[in-house]
């Protein structure tokens, strides 16, 4: 079992990653673990986008082939494609920072 001070270690510092994506920026669950120091804790990222209270961009986080997940997939789509990311059949297929950017 994980110690609440623990636990409360590891939401900050995954929010703290979250929080600075910025407009069009598209990662997945296991960036965002990595980048927080968590590495192959996806479900983690996952665990907390969930659960949280506090009002985090979700919806610049897709799973690793650039699915958007089930949950509120249209308006995650609708919320990414206001950022200039480009959504085909609910996958990533171009964003403007991050993960997804295709080369120019």
């Amino acid at each position: 079992p994980v110690s609440p001070d623990l636990r409360l270690e590891r939401e900050r510092r995954i929010l703290d990653v979250l929080m600075a994506l910025g407009d069009g920026e598209v990662t997945t669950y296991g960036d965002v673990a990595d980048v927080a120091g968590y590495p192959r804790q996806s479900r983690l990222v996952g665990r907390i986008l969930a659960t949280t209270d506090i009002d985090v961009p979700w919806w610049r986080v897709v799973n690793v082939s650039g699915h958007i997940v089930c949950g509120h997939p249209d308006e995650q789509r609708g919320l990414l494609r206001s950022e200039g990311v480009v959504v085909t059949d609910n996958r990533v297929i171009d964003a403007p920072v991050g993960r997804f950017r295709r080369p120019e």
